[in-house]
């Protein structure tokens, strides 16, 4: 049967997550869903992370294996058409090898935290960014994020239900970059990792942003995730400002 890749634009706002659920909206349903349409029948798609709730999508990548020897252009159009509607969108669509997985394959994963800091509410990045009243000090943060790079044991900054066999994680890189708005300013955090253990990056920014508001010392940090312990770990900020914004393989499928 061929393998299809797909790159996936998502607004999670919506759904209750990537992973499909029975009585719940999931994209993973979504997209199942309308490939149905095309090929009647159950399909199973798999994906290169499973996003939780509220958690948005740029460059997620899944892939599916289809009964017709579609043309990818042809094939992203007609899911597009089937998904209206949902705010998804298949912004790239690719033939793949039998032996792609959209999962097993990937060498990286990319991501992209939103944090606006003014006193007004947002309007149009509603359900786009975390929202904060009081700016924050985007050197202090990076002293602290400085700390977590590279490889580490993360079970501070881990769920209590992760699923992952070992807290051990490299992580590649972790940048913010600081845009200064017409009130207040927004912040971008970066982070890149081969994978990354559930809720890391949420518990990673939110824990950042307590460094930047002066309520912990960049070396505060150091000491938490030294700890190894979920307690000491700062706020887990909401997902609406989360994007999975790239999937790196060793070589680009689209």
């Amino acid at each position: 049967m061929p393998r299809y890749a797909f790159k996936i634009e998502y607004d999670g706002a919506p759904f209750a997550g990537w992973q499909r659920q029975a009585d719940q909206p999931s994209v993973q349903g979504a997209i199942e869903a309308a490939l149905s349409r095309l090929e009647p029948g159950a399909h199973t798609i798999a994906a290169a992370g499973r996003t939780d709730a509220g958690v948005h999508a740029t460059a997620q990548v899944a892939h599916a294996d289809l009964a017709k020897d579609w043309d990818p252009f042809r094939l992203s159009e007609a899911l597009n058409f089937h998904l209206k509607p949902a705010p998804v969108a298949i912004v790239g669509c690719a033939r793949v090898d039998e032996d792609f997985h959209a999962r097993f394959s990937a060498i990286e994963r990319r991501y992209l935290f939103r944090l606006i800091a003014r006193r007004a509410p947002v309007v149009h990045d509603r359900g786009r960014v975390w929202q904060v009243q009081n700016p924050l000090d985007v050197q202090a943060m990076r002293a602290g994020a400085a700390h977590l790079v590279g490889h580490h044991d993360f079970t501070t900054f881990r769920s209590s239900i992760c699923q992952a066999k070992s807290p051990l994680k490299t992580l590649d890189e972790i940048t913010i970059e600081e845009i200064v708005l017409p009130q207040g300013a927004e912040y971008r955090f970066h982070l890149r990792a081969r994978s990354f253990l559930h809720n890391q990056v949420r518990s990673i920014v939110g824990t950042l942003e307590r460094v930047g508001a002066g309520s912990w010392a960049p070396e505060a940090v150091k000491t938490a995730l030294e700890a190894r312990d979920r307690a000491a770990c700062g706020p887990v900020c909401p997902p609406q400002g989360l994007y999975l914004c790239g999937v790196g393989y060793p070589a680009d499928p689209f």
